[in-house]
């Protein structure tokens, strides 16, 4: 208590400060933020339980989550306060319990419905290469923990609640179809009932205790934070969007993660690229009815519907309720190992909403499957929009002779070329995006 009491005590003071006073003046308001700032909320929002006798080992003290006082919480969200839950619950008979705070987390994002959770550990996530991940797919990040399982007891706990056929049924060979492909766990999703705790036997640990991380494997991180990527994968299958990782012995870490492109930690994510897939001729007409504006302004070459059922296994769509969003096209040049982006369009209802970013992510990950090294692009009116996201403008010579020989002069276009890097290699910070 007297650990959780301090450690709760100093994050509320970091956080209560207002505006430097310098600023304020020279804006002039100082008005309200001239004391201190109320906007930190903590309090009794865990109900847990003992954790018993297990095994014949007595636990005393140690708790399980059973509920979380989601109203109460919103409460406090809904009035702009930062709500502050440590790992200390407490139980109906009137004890404090020491909870595990990776179960708290997990329950707490289950319960809420949260967004995204975000776990700061004191390292990083690597490839087999030593190469630091900065995104998984939970399929992905499914299959890494399953091929290390032997290295962490948590991992392996997980695999057995986990439904492998449905992980396993990814077509290894087709990246189209693996890139489009859900794992379907039969019966098995992550699920914490608030007021009763973690499902009976669908825990990742013994009993019913939901996903405890700690002892030896912590202490020794032997397995290289393999038991928090299972922890982010158990949220994902309940729901919660995007799990990140990150490495809190980095200076500024978490602005990092959030307001860079790529990320400085790992971001684990479900249903990144829901709703996108490769074209079909029934998208014809939806495709059309995106572009047809942006030709006609002249933003985009005007194309004839032979040239786009022509063009359309190179056409790549986001479908939303039935309709086509959001389109691009990429045409391979596998001699030169670079691909031409086209035709990137986004309806008019779902501009500004991160569309165009997620499907230029996706066909630079498909561009990556392929083997090229490089996208060039020709625009009239968007480059500024490229830019920011790593393109840079080259020369005509830059464009593969075979496509030069197609471009039409007259339009005046000016051409951009952007190196393609492993979503591992690096962190790019001057694109900057919601992540």
């Amino acid at each position: 208590m007297e650990a959780a009491g301090r450690i709760r005590l100093t994050i509320e003071a970091k956080l209560s400060p207002g505006p430097p006073m310098l600023n304020l003046r020279r804006h002039g308001v100082i008005g309200r933020w001239h004391g201190l700032v109320d906007n930190v909320a903590s309090g009794n929002f865990l109900g847990a339980k003992r954790r018993g006798v297990v095994n014949g080992i007595d636990y005393g003290f140690t708790g399980e989550v059973k509920k979380v006082d989601v109203s109460r919480i919103r409460e406090r969200l809904d009035s702009d306060s930062i709500v502050v839950v440590s790992n200390m619950g407490y139980s109906s008979s009137g004890e404090v319990l020491n909870c595990n705070t990776y179960e708290v987390a997990t329950a707490c994002a289950l319960a809420m419905e949260a967004d995204k959770l975000v776990c700061i550990v004191d390292g990083q996530i690597f490839d087999e290469h030593g190469r630091v991940i900065h995104f998984m797919s939970i399929e992905e990040a499914d299959l890494l923990i399953r091929k290390r399982a032997k290295q962490s007891d948590i991992a392996a706990s997980y695999v057995k609640v986990v439904d492998e056929e449905g992980i396993n049924s990814l077509h290894k060979g087709d990246y189209k179809s693996s890139l489009n492909a859900r794992a379907h766990v039969n019966g098995y999703a992550a699920s914490f009932q608030n007021g009763l705790g973690f499902n009976n036997g669908n825990g990742i640990y013994s009993g019913e205790q939901g996903f405890a991380i700690g002892g030896e494997e912590r202490l020794s991180r032997s397995n290289g934070y393999l038991s928090e990527l299972a922890a982010a994968a158990y949220v994902c299958h309940g729901g919660v969007q995007r799990v990140h990782i990150i490495d809190g012995t980095v200076d500024g870490s978490l602005l990092l993660e959030l307001f860079t492109r790529d990320g400085a930690g790992t971001m684990i994510a479900r249903d990144v690229y829901e709703g996108t897939r490769i074209a079909t001729a029934e998208d014809l007409s939806g495709i059309r009815k995106i572009i047809r504006p942006l030709e006609d302004s002249g933003v985009l070459v005007r194309r004839t519907d032979t040239e786009l059922l022509e063009a359309l296994n190179s056409f790549y769509v986001v479908e939303r309720d039935g309709s086509i969003i959001a389109c691009a096209a990429l045409f391979p040049f596998p001699e030169e190992k670079s691909g031409e982006v086209a035709a990137i369009a986004v309806s008019e209802e779902c501009r500004g909403r991160g569309q165009g970013d997620k499907l230029l992510d996706y066909v630079e990950k498909v561009a990556l499957s392929l083997g090229l090294e490089k996208l060039f692009l020709l625009t009239t009116r968007t480059a500024d929009w490229f830019v920011r996201r790593g393109f840079s403008e080259c020369s005509i010579e830059s464009i593969p002779e075979q496509r030069r020989k197609r471009i039409n002069l007259s339009r005046g276009s000016k051409y951009y070329i952007k190196q393609l890097q492993p979503k591992h290699a690096g962190v790019t910070a001057n694109n900057f995006i919601i992540r």
